[in-house]
């Protein structure tokens, strides 16, 4: 059973709902990700967990860890979460937790990849799935993918392209990990 992680849009969390990926659980930090309409949309539970509304990054990872687990979430996919778990949510699911990033990394980890990529005149950039541990981008990666950057990419336009690839790597990975052909050494730690 897969809880996904969700800030924004949702588009990850679509490609995986297409993929007819067993997903009981979506969780954002912001009240107003639209994603939490498409997650309603496919009725599925959705919850919003904002910072302001608790007294610490680790108090809220813990309550949102223990929410998913409540609903049976085995492996939690973060599809366009956009922040840093704490050793509370990391401790909860060791192991098992994959994140999609719009970089070859460990080339431009963070919240600016594209953004970064186009400013260090690279040409070729692309999409990376990952286990997450305590680093910023720094998990074993799973799959990876090239996307060219063409002459005159704009951030949008870039990233258009690379959400495409995001679209098919995110739920392979999951797919792999559900078959059991993917692990993490930190599933047995």
């Amino acid at each position: 059973m897969i809880g996904v992680l969700i800030s924004g849009e949702g588009t990850n969390l679509q490609a995986l709902l297409d993929a007819d990926l067993p997903v009981v659980a979506v969780a954002s930090d912001n009240t107003k990700a639209r994603g939490l309409d498409r997650a309603a949309k496919a009725g599925i539970e959705a919850g919003a967990f904002p910072a302001a509304e608790f007294e610490s990054r680790q108090r809220r990872d813990q309550e949102l860890a223990e929410w998913l687990g409540e609903r049976g979430v085995e492996l939690v996919v973060l599809a366009g979460y956009m922040r840093l778990l704490t050793e509370p949510f990391l401790d909860r699911f060791p192991g098992r937790i994959l994140n999609v990033h719009p970089s070859l990394l460990p080339s431009f980890p963070g919240a600016h990849a594209v953004e970064d990529a186009l400013a260090h005149g690279v040409k070729v950039t692309g999409a990376t799935v990952h286990f997450v541990d305590q680093g910023i981008d720094t998990g074993p990666i799973v799959l990876q993918e090239a996307v060219a950057v063409r002459e005159g990419d704009s951030p949008e336009s870039l990233h258009e392209r690379i959400q495409a690839v995001e679209h098919r790597l995110l739920p392979q990975a999951v797919r792999l990990f559900l078959d059991g052909k993917l692990t993490s050494s930190a599933a047995s730690a």
